[in-house]
């Protein structure tokens, strides 16, 4: 009985026992390994082959690896969520001014390219917004003045018109149903209002007052269209020129992409307001400015800004023109709420933030599903300029894998255009070393089995090798010195 570890008798000439194998049964070592082997029988592709538990414990190195960064990334945002909420009084101001920022700052370019002075182009852009605000509720408040009283009554006839219209037939609803319907739905309507002005006032309530807040939101906007191009060299100064470079670029791909959500939110409203309008002028429903401009507005408050300005033109038309021109009002309405949120605004948001429409519907679905309408109103920009982000950083990456050269990059800044060309330069420098890198340890790879042994895995090879060709030099020299001292006796 073989040992174990040693060679099968089936491969030995004698049956008995072990002995000298007979070289034609013994199978091809090339057909075994599936390549070529030296003379030890060793397959050339043995140092290619590594162990089991290597390749697990590598994978589980580098799994834990992405655990850990994960579990640090997160620890920082909730650490960063955290202390905007204790800070959240200063942090409302400088939103709410980068907001009315991005819709003064083109009326302030235009100013300055006719050659008027920063600091004169920044004060007349906040005072004709202040001035168009002021007209348009000027425009409107006199017609609201004199039919409010008459609105109002009317308003109340409309109610019990529609409470009628309920508790007749098709329907034959009671009176309590129709006073359960009414009241869920103020309430719906007064909780949403709610989540809005709650959210609002959190940050106003750690300011003296509303007012306070309106002075610091006009100093900040002040400060920042004047003088906001300003700080990113300071920014620069602080974390270094490379740095600064990428923060300016990446600043200002999330500038364009805020500046363009806010003019797209406002042609989408201007388009509501302007075909709801013009259908309520042809219907001879009265109101029909106010109506408009409470629409454009109601526009920049999603959901119940909408429901609230389609539902009033939809009352004051039942009331003053009856139940058709109501019908018609309503599927006005409808026709162009759902061109607008269907098609419309995803298709102009998605040019504008270059995002696919349905990264839009999806981001305003989850950002209203988590933090209702405040979230619905901030998911699309927030979703474009974190995809800005990233799309910046996997420019970066091109970059540095050789995929694409800065000049395939189309940079937002002058910044970026030279962090682009310095990261290019440096990634080709290492893939230079790299290369280099490589081709050294291919040449000493060929140059092994022709180099002294020194104990390391690259020669472990040759070592059979050299192990037999010093045995039979041993025994040559050891045969001459025999022969040779018998000849001298």
């Amino acid at each position: 009985m073989p040992l174990p570890g040693e060679q099968s008798s089936l491969l030995d000439t004698d049956p008995e026992g072990p002995g000298d194998a007979d070289p034609r049964l013994l199978p091809d070592v090339s057909e075994v390994t599936g390549g070529d082997a030296d003379d030890n029988g060793i397959p050339d592709h043995a140092e290619e082959i590594r162990d089991r538990s290597e390749v697990i414990g590598t994978s589980l190195r580098w799994f834990s690896g992405w655990c850990l960064r994960f579990l640090v990334i997160a620890a920082a945002a909730t650490v960063l969520w955290i202390g905007s909420a204790k800070i959240w009084s200063g942090i409302l101001p400088i939103i709410l001014s980068i907001i009315v920022c991005t819709v003064l700052w083109p009326l302030v370019r235009l100013l300055r390219r006719w050659h008027i002075p920063n600091a004169i182009a920044v004060l007349c852009s906040i005072l004709v917004f202040f001035a168009a605000f002021v007209g348009i509720i000027a425009a409107i408040a006199p017609s609201v003045v004199d039919q409010a009283e008459d609105l109002v009554d009317k308003g109340s006839q409309g109610v019990q018109q529609i409470q009628d219209w309920f508790a007749g037939p098709p329907l034959n609803l009671q009176s309590d149903q129709i006073d359960n319907a009414i009241d869920q739905a103020t309430n719906w309507v007064q909780n949403q209002t709610d989540k809005i002005t709650e959210t609002a006032i959190s940050g106003v309530s750690a300011v003296t007052s509303a007012v306070v807040t309106l002075f610091v939101v006009l100093v900040l906007t002040f400060f920042f269209l004047k003088d906001g191009e300003k700080f990113l060299p300071m920014v620069r100064r602080v974390t270094g020129r490379r740095v600064g470079w990428h923060i300016t670029e990446a600043a200002t791909r999330c500038w364009n992409t805020l500046g363009g959500f806010i003019r797209t939110q406002a042609i989408v409203s201007f388009i509501d307001a302007f075909f709801i309008g013009l259908g309520l002028v042809i219907l001879g429903v009265p109101l029909a400015g106010p109506l408009a401009i409470i629409t454009f507005f109601g526009g920049f408050i999603p959901i119940v800004g909408a429901f609230t300005a389609g539902a009033l033109a939809v009352l004051v038309a039942l009331v003053a023109n009856g139940f058709t021109t109501a019908l018609i009002v309503l599927a006005i309405v409808l026709a162009v709420q759902q061109l607008e949120g269907n098609i419309l605004s995803p298709l102009l948001q998605s040019r504008a933030m270059k995002l696919h429409p349905v990264v839009v519907l999806l981001s305003v679905t989850v950002g209203g599903g988590l933090w209702g309408i405040i979230g619905a109103f901030l998911a699309v920009p927030v979703a474009a300029m974190i995809t800005e982000v990233l799309r910046y950083i996997g420019d970066l990456t091109d970059l540095s894998t050789g995929e694409k050269t800065a000049a395939e990059i189309d940079f937002a800044t002058e910044s970026g255009a030279m962090s682009g060309a310095s990261s290019e330069r440096a990634a080709q420098r290492w893939r230079r070393w790299r290369e280099s890198r490589d081709g050294d340890r291919g040449f000493s790879r060929l140059l092994a089995p022709l180099l002294p042994g020194d104990g390391t895995d690259s020669t472990a090879g040759t070592a059979g090798t050299a192990g037999t060709a010093d045995s039979e030099s041993d025994t040559r020299d050891s045969g001459t010195g025999a022969a040779g001292r018998s000849s001298d006796h």
